[in-house]
């Protein structure tokens, strides 16, 4: 819970557009200046001889808790806006993942499978691999992904 910092955000930062800034010059802290750094793409915030990310800190200060895991809505990591901020649990952000970097297809949840020469379409559900089957067109593959992902997974699909 990161709510035991709320007095001492209070204190040393101030939100303006889902942006932190420092409430006065202190050192390399700039009075009016965003606050933290980027890393991996999070905003991260010192505070206390602490890292925090910036997410997980406005989501505590607007809803009074802090949640296990914080899923940025649009895949954004930078993206702090409370709108784009929800609670999710460890499988719910994981669903909301953006397209793995060794993908080769263009599409998520879809492969080529070499040995029957045709697209794969594939999901995981619970850390469990459940194939969609496979298809001549790749579009084909890609909108039985999409009708899978909307069906387990809800708001938290990511198309």
């Amino acid at each position: 819970m990161l709510t035991y910092l709320i007095p001492k955000l209070n204190e040393l930062l101030y939100v303006k557009n889902s942006i932190f800034y420092w409430k006065k010059t202190q050192g390399r802290r700039i009075a009016h200046k965003p606050a933290g750094w980027l890393s991996k793409g999070y905003v991260l915030i010192g505070i206390c001889n602490e890292v925090h990310p910036a997410h997980r800190l406005l989501f505590s200060l607007h809803h009074n808790y802090c949640p296990e895991f914080i899923d940025h809505i649009d895949g954004n990591r930078a993206n702090n806006k409370i709108e784009n901020l929800r609670p999710a649990t460890l499988n719910e952000n994981a669903r909301n993942c953006k397209k793995p970097s060794h993908n080769t297809s263009g599409f998520k949840g879809v492969g080529w499978d070499k040995n029957r020469n045709k697209w794969m379409a594939y999901i995981t559900i619970n850390n469990k691999f459940k194939s969609l089957g496979r298809y001549e067109n790749i579009n084909d593959a890609n909108l039985a992904y999409i009708t899978a992902a909307k069906f387990y997974f809800g708001n938290f699909a990511r198309i």
